[in-house]
């Protein structure tokens, strides 16, 4: 293995990053992502400085693949903290403030809007049919509604 580390040309460092981004692509995680980008840059590292001895190489290698690590790490933590929160699965919650006439009347505090092609249960003061409702909260499934 020694003999093998001896002689790594940037060729070797190269093929080790396509590998590797290759890898990357049937499903690693991102984790293969930045070593292979590491390897390719040491290998870019290697051909500008032909005598570098393959010590050096596998310590920029080494180095390269914590610093490439470390930058999507915080560029991940900027980019977290600066999104919104999703939305996702929580499609009541973008319902509210929005106004819907009633489908079915509200009786006993249970009555039905339609939005769209669906059909919501809402919670609310008795009302009649087609009566103009306000969306104010989210109960689970059940939206919250008060009359306009």
């Amino acid at each position: 293995m020694l003999g093998f580390l001896e002689h790594m040309g940037f060729w070797d460092w190269l093929g080790l990053g396509i590998v590797l981004l290759i890898l990357e692509i049937f499903g690693a995680g991102g984790y293969l992502l930045w070593i292979g980008i590491a390897a390719a840059l040491t290998g870019v590292l290697a051909f500008l400085l032909p005598g570098l001895d393959w010590v050096w190489q596998c310590l920029a290698f080494g180095v390269l693949a914590i610093l490439t690590a470390l930058y999507w790490w915080n560029h991940q933590r900027i980019n977290k903290r600066d999104s919104a929160p999703s939305s996702l699965n929580r499609r009541g919650s973008e319902l509210v403030g929005r106004q819907f006439a009633l489908h079915d009347a509200i009786v006993g505090g249970r009555g039905k809007i339609r939005v769209g092609d669906s059909v919501w249960l809402v919670s609310g003061p008795d009302l009649p049919v087609g009566t103009q409702v306000r969306i104010t909260g989210q109960d689970g499934v059940l939206l919250l509604v008060e009359a306009i």
